[in-house]
């Protein structure tokens, strides 16, 4: 059997899979060596989440484990509220919803189903702006396009050759301590 995907590395992935590499080796050392400004207001913002206490509602559950045997993710929701079926996914600023982003989503959808949960409506939550922003339910098709993804997830090898992009490594909070980019980040 495969090992467990952490949901949360979805979007990682899609950005550059060697950030996963690097992310596992450094992983164990000072977060500030590679966090940057974004990740950590991101961390504060989400405290409420994972500390459960954004809501006093007792239809809303937050921060609840989930798994998908079937596709092989494991995570944690934001919030589901039980009284509306919605998923809700918290960001802190979102200026443009990546596929990575969807994907994450998708799965936490997908785990929630096979959980027994009954998901009618699945969304992203701006917190800055306080906006909503829902997304369609995912379709078979949407489904076969997640499954492909974690196939290419679980078939890379940090050997392989990385297209270097400038501009997503010079984003990268990883691109300071990366031996395939020899820029400092824009955040240092």
């Amino acid at each position: 059997m495969n090992e467990l995907i952490p949901i949360s590395t979805l979007n990682d992935f899609i950005f550059c899979p060697y950030s996963i590499y690097l992310h596992n080796v450094y992983m164990d050392t000072d977060e500030g060596n590679y966090h940057a400004k974004p990740q950590t207001r991101g961390r504060n913002a989400h405290q409420k989440i994972d500390n459960k206490q954004s809501s006093n509602s007792k239809d809303v559950i937050e921060s609840l484990s989930v798994i998908s045997q079937e596709l092989g993710l494991y995570g944690k929701i934001d919030i589901y509220n039980q009284q509306t079926c919605s998923l809700v996914e918290r960001k802190f600023q979102l200026k443009k919803i990546y596929r990575g982003q969807i994907y994450q989503l998708w799965a936490q959808y997908y785990c929630l189903i096979e959980m027994g949960y009954l998901v009618k409506s699945i969304s992203f939550y701006e917190i800055s702006t306080r906006k909503t922003m829902n997304l369609d339910i995912p379709t078979e098709n949407d489904k076969l396009e997640l499954i492909q993804f974690i196939e290419s997830y679980r078939n890379y090898n940090p050997r392989d050759t990385i297209i270097v992009n400038f501009n997503k490594c010079f984003h990268c909070i990883y691109s300071n301590l990366c031996d395939k980019f020899d820029k400092e980040n824009v955040f240092t």
